[in-house]
């Protein structure tokens, strides 16, 4: 398999990216939190098989403080106690929206786990996340965009 990257796509088309990158700046700031926010993001790298934003994101969230058995379990949410509803509410909602093709009936389901846990701007920020991520994915799996080789703490 080739894995060499394909093009540097962020100095070919810097204004795009600069704008995505203003995009996720902006959601970085969201009452949501910052683990829950990471947490989504490393759950749609998951799904996309994105290994430069799964590494990045698995990254923030060791400097964070989160825990190598959540991290791990991601993939599991469901079948562990190690999230709690809020934080269930959001990866549920992070597939819905990742995979909304696969999807499209179960949405209003999924959305209306939400609303106990998260207040409507909530849900947009969240909203604009998932669909960040999932547009950073296409980016770095298009253009081979390589995890680091620097281990993990």
């Amino acid at each position: 398999m080739n894995t060499q990257p394909r093009l540097p796509w962020t100095e070919i088309a810097p204004k795009s990216y600069q704008a995505m990158a203003g995009v996720s700046g902006s959601i970085a700031r969201s009452g949501v939190g910052t683990t829950l926010m990471e947490l989504v993001q490393t759950r749609v790298s998951q799904i996309n098989g994105c290994a430069f934003c799964l590494d990045m994101h698995a990254r923030d969230l060791r400097r964070h403080g989160e825990r190598w058995q959540r991290i791990n379990s991601l993939s599991t949410w469901r079948e562990t106690g190690l999230y709690d509803e809020r934080e269930r509410a959001a990866l549920n909602w992070a597939e819905v929206l990742t995979r909304v093709a696969d999807v499209h009936g179960d949405q209003d389901a999924a959305f209306e786990k939400l609303r106990p846990h998260f207040s409507d701007q909530e849900i947009v920020e969240l909203s604009w996340t998932i669909a960040a991520i999932n547009a950073w994915n296409r980016m770095s799996i298009g253009m081979r965009t390589p995890p680091s080789d620097q281990p993990i703490e």
